[in-house]
């Protein structure tokens, strides 16, 4: 069994070797820099759009917790069935992304893609519906809670769509309310992943609380909570969360509360699913561009181009100063191919968002002007192709304009 595992990796490792990385293996880490997850975890940051990754981090924690939970009961004695029988009898009828971890049969295992309106009965809409009225008449609530176009009352069926209770938001994934990608963007402090220690047994109230902390993070209309680490993210309507009446602090003892508890653990799977696409389909492709074909950032890119065109200036000026005042011997003018070298390497480092010198080092970028060494083996085969490329067109163009501005006769005005 280890042979066939170390196998298994080498292969992998061989296919690693031409081919670029797959957005799974750079969430799972097993990716190296450039495009590790630490890199596109800062491209994202670049565009103003980290929060989507840090919802998926988060909750991909709140299921290992889960996970974690389930194990520990079944490591007790206990089977899921006496310890939860609410959870089992959800999971039983409907699918479960532990499955095979809480000891259902293969076929129950998978997930239902159903959405929750579907999946709850009449008595589960109405308790929910009630218990969600009431405790909006009161205190907010301090939990998450299903979609209110996932429970729909009988009395308000468009309730949803009005303006009161459903605030604008943002309208893709990467376009952000509130905020838009800059070159600047001011840095803020990383909300993900929340570490829950494990210095005590996991209980189910721990498992509302990472819920908890979930919703008001991502997925609780922005202004709703007067708090810096609340940024709701882009989810379509049929997969939003407004609220729900489980609260941390208390311990649902009716059996209502306890029936809503049983869906905690698979809560968030459908939303991070979506953002797994929409990351994999949108910011990943533009991610690999820039770092597996280039190995600068925007304001790198920039300056190059500022600095390109005044040095460019610098060097016509020279150029057009040793034609008109005749400097002999004409020789001299051989020595134009530095300026020119500069200007033409910043320019075309510009446009290929690519720095031959660093890529011969084997650097690349991570901020601006600071770089971390290329690990990727295919990554650096692409890189070093284009460096050399751009060290050839770069070479081109300075002799072609060094020869040109030789060749031109001197004319003292």
């Amino acid at each position: 069994m280890d042979d066939d595992q170390q196998r298994q990796q080498e292969d992998w490792l061989n296919s690693r070797k031409n081919r670029l990385p797959s957005f799974t293996e750079v969430l799972s880490r097993r990716t190296r820099p450039p495009v590790d997850l630490f890199m596109f975890y800062l491209f994202l940051q670049r565009e103003g759009a980290e929060d989507i990754l840090d919802f998926w981090l988060d909750v991909q924690q709140h299921e290992n917790l889960c996970r974690a939970y389930f194990k520990d009961v079944r490591k007790s004695g206990r089977t899921i069935k006496d310890d939860w029988p609410q959870y089992w009898e959800y999971a039983r009828r409907r699918g479960s992304i532990y499955g095979t971890v809480v000891g259902l049969q293969p076929n129950a295992v998978k997930r239902s893609t159903t959405s929750a309106s579907d999946m709850l009965n009449d008595q589960e809409k109405n308790a929910i519906a009630f218990a969600g009225d009431e405790k909006r008449g009161g205190q907010r609530s301090t939990t998450p809670g299903f979609d209110k176009e996932h429970i729909p009352t009988m009395s308000s069926p468009t309730a949803v769509n009005s303006p009161d209770l459903d605030p604008p938001r943002s309208t893709t994934p990467f376009s952000l309310s509130g905020r838009t990608p800059t070159l600047f963007n001011l840095r803020r402090a990383s909300r993900a992943p929340t570490v829950i220690p494990r210095s005590a047994p996991i209980t189910r109230m721990d498992l509302i609380a990472s819920a908890e902390r979930i919703f008001f993070r991502y997925l609780s209309p922005s202004g709703a909570v007067n708090s810096p680490e609340n940024h709701e993210i882009y989810l379509p309507p049929a997969l939003r969360i407004h609220s729900f009446p489980l609260s941390s602090t208390q311990e649902p003892k009716s059996q209502s509360d306890l029936n809503l508890m049983a869906h905690i653990p698979d809560m968030f799977h459908a939303q991070k699913e979506y953002c797994f696409r929409a990351m994999e389909q949108d910011a990943f492709p533009r991610f690999l561009r820039s770092k597996a074909f280039g190995n600068l950032t925007p304001v790198s890119a920039l300056v190059r181009l500022v600095v390109g065109l005044i040095v460019l200036w610098i060097a016509l000026a020279a150029a057009f100063s040793l034609i008109f005042l005749d400097v002999q011997p004409k020789s001299k003018r051989f020595f134009l191919f530095i300026p020119f070298t500069f200007a033409i390497l910043f320019l075309v480092s510009h446009q290929y968002e690519l720095d031959p010198a660093l890529v011969f080092l084997g650097q690349s970028e991570s901020t601006p002007f600071r770089t971390l060494t290329i690990r990727e083996p295919y990554v650096k085969k692409l890189l070093i192709g284009r460096a050399i490329w751009v060290t050839t067109l770069v070479a081109t163009c300075v002799v072609a304009l060094t020869l040109i501005f030789w060749a031109v006769p001197g004319h003292r005005l």
